[in-house]
């Protein structure tokens, strides 16, 4: 099984930023959150395939006749529905995808479901954390679009400010982009904490001042 690399910057986006960084982790166990034409599945399964993994798809449509796969098992539910998907976590996760609803305080409620399953140095990727491709007079030109992704960019760097030590976070920007979390301790995550920019104190100093 091999992804051939075409004109769609989604598969591009997945190839250059997931499958080179995780191709060569052993034994992966890996959980992935929406399916739809099963682009990342497949590159997951071709993971598995190389390294003796296995792959949980979760997903609100049916889509378990999508691939045939020893390595594969897909489960029909809302991704936040953990009392249906917990006995299928048997060993902690090295490799979680959030793909499915995209939207900030969704998008935080999956991190804080699943962050105690995810191994340390394990990865978490969050999709669609780029807007730049949405504003205004862009080739993908959306006002939703635009506001949610950058929402979620925006709750990811609060969320790193109040948990330095406990992930790494990085950042892909190629088509919608992609952010990667990597696990350093097993704690539970602080709520994020909002980022004040310096540029702003005078004028909160001076609303206090106003009181």
């Amino acid at each position: 099984m091999n992804i051939k690399l075409d004109n769609n910057n989604y598969l591009q986006k997945i190839r250059n930023f997931i499958f080179e960084f995780e191709k060569n982790k052993d034994n992966p166990f890996i959980l992935e959150f929406g399916v739809r034409q099963g682009r990342s599945t497949k590159m997951f399964l071709e993971i598995c395939e190389r390294n003796n993994g296995s792959l949980i798809s979760i997903d609100i449509d049916d889509y378990a006749n999508l691939f045939n796969d020893k390595n594969w098992t897909f489960i029909q539910c809302r991704d936040d529905n953990k009392v249906k998907i917990s006995p299928f976590l048997k060993k902690s996760i090295d490799i979680i995808l959030i793909d499915s609803f995209h939207d900030p305080y969704h998008v935080l409620k999956i991190i804080n479901l699943y962050w105690e399953n995810l191994t340390i140095g394990g990865s978490m990727y969050i999709d669609d954390i780029s807007w730049l491709p949405y504003i205004k007079n862009s080739w993908r030109d959306h006002k939703y679009s635009e506001n949610i992704n950058f929402d979620t960019f925006q709750m990811l760097l609060n969320l790193l400010n109040s948990n330095k030590d406990n992930f790494n976070l990085e950042f892909n920007f190629q088509d919608s982009g992609m952010a990667r979390l990597i696990k350093l301790k097993d704690n539970i995550l602080e709520k994020p904490k909002k980022i004040i920019r310096r540029k702003n104190l005078i004028k909160i100093i001076l609303n206090k001042l106003r009181g």
